[in-house]
């Protein structure tokens, strides 16, 4: 059995545990079984429509025995720095209601007038519309700081996938004319960071399971860690990239118990 080789296993959510509400076939089963075994276990995600907690409870109500604990999301990485960075300064993000509510709630103040936006944050946002755009855009014209809580071009949704930040960080790109300058989510540095703390920096015999090359085992890459890439997610455009290489291709995340 694959999962007996590692003692610790970093697991993607969207497209490797779920896909919008509905549970991938063996996911709960390949969980409840790894979480008996294994030393560690995080489960790691870009996504910010939701908070940390609320991605607990839907994975405790599909029948996973974790602990709350074991949740890393996008939404707390770029949530910590901020805190400890820019606490008190006004921001506007392309995001849902959530994140902006987390956000205010750890000291900043949203705004949507651009000549007070200090920082521009672009996430995933499924109300997205061309006046949160030009509100973004005519912020950074006025130089505000450009960050994103992740890249993902796309979020693997039931019937396939939606637009994620990266496709709105490229548009204001090329109508403003600035280059992103940080993001937080998978594959990081402060992700990275945020993972390895989990581990008190012990990344011996780990390995990280996502469905997307370009984020999920690009980390792992660069982690030096092994990785499974599962095929229920997001199409990979970049299959022949040898960069993005993971240790593994899996069906799907019930193939470690094989």
């Amino acid at each position: 059995m694959l999962y007996k080789k590692y003692k610790k296993f970093i697991f993607d959510l969207d497209g490797t545990i779920y896909k919008g509400n509905l549970f991938i076939e063996g996911a709960i089963e390949t969980i409840n079984t790894i979480k008996t075994f294994a030393d560690k276990i995080l489960f790691v995600s870009n996504k910010t429509t939701e908070m940390p907690d609320d991605y607990y409870e839907f994975l405790v109500n599909g029948g996973a025995r974790i602990c709350k604990e074991d949740i890393i999301t996008s939404t707390m990485v770029i949530g910590k720095f901020l805190q400890a960075n820019f606490s008190g300064k006004k921001f506007f993000s392309i995001s849902e209601e959530k994140f902006i509510q987390y956000l205010i709630s750890l000291g900043l103040y949203f705004t949507e007038s651009p000549n007070q936006i200090e920082i521009v944050i672009v996430t995933l946002d499924r109300g997205f519309n061309y006046k949160k755009l030009e509100i973004a855009a005519k912020a950074l014209e006025n130089s505000a700081r450009f960050f994103a809580a992740n890249i993902d071009d796309t979020c693997p949704v039931e019937n396939g996938e939606i637009t994620d930040a990266g496709s709105i960080i490229s548009a204001l790109e090329k109508r403003t004319h600035r280059k992103l300058e940080m993001h937080f989510g998978k594959p990081s540095f402060f992700m990275q960071n945020f993972i390895k703390e989990k581990f008190n920096n012990d990344l011996s015999s780990t390995i990280l399971i996502g469905d997307r090359k370009a984020t999920d085992i690009k980390m792992a890459n660069q982690m030096k860690i092994d990785s499974a890439l599962v095929n229920t997610g997001v199409r990979n455009f970049e299959l022949d990239n040898i960069e993005y290489s993971p240790t593994y291709n899996l069906n799907s995340i019930s193939d470690l118990l094989k």
